[in-house]
């Protein structure tokens, strides 16, 4: 069997959800199997095992070269594709296709990535009015994987596809720790994710007047006038105890972790919801709004709330404020984090790839 992994879209600069997702199971699934990777550019190597085999191909966001790439597959002899995206083409192909929809998030919040150019902007907008342009890429595959059961769910309620779909879970890159933490370290509550409309974080800072005693940290980079625009309703004493980090490196991200309250999220929708597994990895309980997609991934370790209540939001945090109730979440955290693993994950995505070659 020739597998080729599509490693195309691994970010050279710093990993995304879909890089880092390629990176993770391509080393997971390498370990397993012999692979190849598909890459745009030589620096993309680095994001993988050393050594691996792989083809120099066209940039993913070339729709004109993508065309060309099956017939060059074919030439490669290649058995079965695989690509976390679903916009590979496929169009003569002679190899078994298995095609990847993480969510349909952007369809309902059509805004592109910052840091795309402005014609992939364009094109992203127009391909996210309707669903008929995925349709036609899905059904041309021999199978479909999504990132959850939530996103499956979506997939099959709106007709996406005619295929099989599968569910390979994301997990996390974090190494988790051995055991429960008996005790929090800080009333630091940390929040790692984008400021978009939809990740609501205006709850988080508008609460923060109800939380005296806790401190506000956010991670992600924001533009100065998104910071001001989300501190614009909070008083003189919150903002004191709400700090933007702009960013932070993998250690320092792991250092708040294990030092913080909890992890909080107020999003109204969500892809996936990567930082709650990190955090229940590292025994951190995590407070989050009840949808369906943390529901799927926190279980019953979640503490949830209605993301449209910063009084329900201020009541979840308080109900850790109990060693007992605490200790539960951290430990009700860290058992629920092991159903998420890129070497399971990656057997699950061998185990697809077996039956489309029987």
């Amino acid at each position: 069997m020739s597998f080729f992994f599509d490693a195309r879209f691994i970010r050279v600069d710093h990993h995304d959800g879909i890089s880092r997702f390629s990176s993770e199971l391509f080393q997971a699934i390498s370990r397993q199997t012999k692979v190849i990777a598909l890459i745009s550019d030589q620096a993309q190597l680095d994001s993988l095992p050393p050594g691996t085999d792989h083809e120099l191909v066209n940039d993913p966001k070339n729709p004109f070269l993508e065309l060309l790439l099956p017939g060059k597959l074919n030439k490669l002899g290649a058995s079965v594709v695989f690509s976390p995206m679903q916009t590979m083409g496929s169009v003569g192909k002679k190899y078994k296709l298995i095609l990847t929809l993480h969510d349909l998030i952007y369809y309902k919040h059509r805004k592109p990535p910052g840091f795309l150019a402005w014609p992939i902007r364009v094109a992203w907008r127009v391909f996210h009015l309707s669903y008929a342009p995925v349709r036609i890429l899905l059904n041309r595959a021999d199978a479909v994987v999504t990132i959850s059961e939530t996103t499956k769910e979506l997939i099959v309620a709106n007709q996406l596809t005619k295929r099989p779909v599968h569910v390979i879970y994301n997990a996390s890159s974090m190494p988790a720790v051995s055991s429960a933490k008996k005790q929090p370290r800080t009333r630091n509550l940390l929040y790692m994710g984008s400021f978009m409309p939809y990740k609501n974080v205006e709850l988080l800072i508008d609460s923060m007047d109800q939380l005296p005693g806790y401190t506000l940290t956010l991670c992600s980079k924001v533009e100065p006038e998104r910071k001001k625009q989300l501190l614009s309703k909070a008083s003189h004493e919150a903002k004191s105890r709400i700090h933007f980090v702009d960013g932070v490196s993998e250690s320092k991200y792991l250092e708040l972790l294990d030092s913080s309250f909890a992890l909080v999220s107020a999003s109204k929708d969500e892809g996936f919801g990567i930082p709650v597994i990190e955090a229940m990895s590292r025994s951190l309980p995590v407070v989050v709004s009840s949808i369906p997609i943390f529901h799927e991934v926190a279980g019953e370790a979640g503490v949830f709330f209605n993301p449209e209540s910063s009084v329900e939001f201020v009541e979840a945090v308080r109900s850790l404020e109990t060693s007992a109730h605490w200790q539960e979440a951290s430990a009700k955290g860290l058992s629920r984090s092991t159903l998420f693993d890129w070497n399971r994950s990656a057997t699950k995505l061998l185990s697809l790839i077996e039956s489309l070659r029987r």
